[in-house]
């Protein structure tokens, strides 16, 4: 069981308030041009392609296929009391900053994932995705399946993905000599920098030209490094806190993750669809992730959830597609 640090008052008052929260206001719909352009956009995503390392959630799919991904959700412990890189008077009053505070607060009680050079980051979910039929029509979620995979921790060998009911895949190795935030190795992960502001600028960095929407891009890149990494603790909270001084980054109520627990959510809205981080509603702790339409369009109508994941394991593994040992 995981240890606590005790919670004032006024903690404890936060604590209430957001499990309280409203669903988030209404999104307008978007113009029609507006709405063609983002179905094109998922057709467009649907052609096969070779299987990317680290892009993880809800490429929605035509003809039956899906896209295959999944998270795990590795935090840290505290690096400040009201969310480094930010004034105080800002982290107190952002319900944002003060759910990803304590998200980081919460990841300073666990203990580090210990992940040695020639092993492998293993991870475990429940996944589901939205696919769309040959002939068009609303996007469809996919019933929920296992996911497990295994990526090397110095990326010098190739890993492997394994997905209920689909043939196993491997993940090529960029190798150890070119990690990046986009294609990270363990080894990669844990010299990254533990000040928020600068490691939000490094993120902005090397993600560079992968999107229209720098701050979109950034938030998801954190996301896919909070998701199959075992980040050292004080790395992943540095990940929290840089999430929090991203433009746009909200509190969207509650969800329900892949697992079918509920929690609250940290969320940013683009091109469309709100990407959602869960935690759970008491602790604190990383669930999962959805991704959700927030207007009506001929992919679905608002609110359609895309994909949704729950993290269930993360551990060392000595060989790719073996499960790691008991401890």
């Amino acid at each position: 069981m995981n240890a606590t640090a005790p919670r004032r008052a006024d903690d404890e008052a936060d604590v209430r308030e957001l499990a309280a929260l409203l669903p988030p206001p209404a999104v307008p719909e978007l113009p029609r041009e507006r709405a063609l352009l983002l179905k094109q956009a998922v057709l467009r995503q649907a052609r096969p392609a070779p299987r990317p390392l680290r892009r993880r959630l809800l490429v929605p799919a035509v003809a039956g296929a899906l896209a295959v991904a999944g998270v795990v959700g590795v935090v840290g412990p505290d690096l400040g009391g009201n969310g480094a890189g930010r004034p105080p008077a800002v982290a107190q009053s952002d319900p944002a900053v003060r759910l990803l505070d304590r998200a980081a607060l919460a990841a300073g009680s666990r203990p580090a994932t210990t992940v040695r050079p020639g092993q492998f980051v293993y991870v475990r979910s429940e996944v589901a995705y939205a696919g769309q039929s040959a002939g068009g029509g609303p996007l469809t979620l996919s019933p929920v399946r296992t996911r497990e995979v295994w990526l090397s921790a110095d990326g010098s060998a190739d890993g492997l993905v394994r997905e209920e009911g689909r043939a196993d895949s491997p993940v090529v190795s960029a190798g150890a000599s070119a990690p990046s935030v986009s294609a990270p190795s363990h080894t990669f992960v844990a010299t990254l920098p533990t000040d928020p502001a600068a490691l939000l600028a490094l993120v902005r960095e090397q993600t560079r030209g992968q999107g229209q929407d720098p701050d979109q891009r950034a938030f998801e890149a954190i996301g896919e490094l909070l998701a199959e990494t075992a980040a050292p603790p004080r790395v992943s909270a540095a990940l929290y806190r840089a999430a929090a001084l991203i433009p746009g980054v909200t509190v969207a109520g509650t969800a329900e993750d892949a697992a079918g627990r509920t929690g609250v959510t940290v969320a940013r809205t683009a091109h469309g669809e709100q990407k959602q981080w869960i935690f759970d509603r008491s602790t604190y702790a990383y669930l999962g992730e959805r991704t959700v339409l927030v207007a009506t369009t001929d992919a679905g109508p608002a609110g359609t959830v895309t994909g949704t994941s729950a993290v269930l394991a993360t551990a060392a593994a000595d060989r790719a597609g073996e499960a790691p040992r008991p401890r």
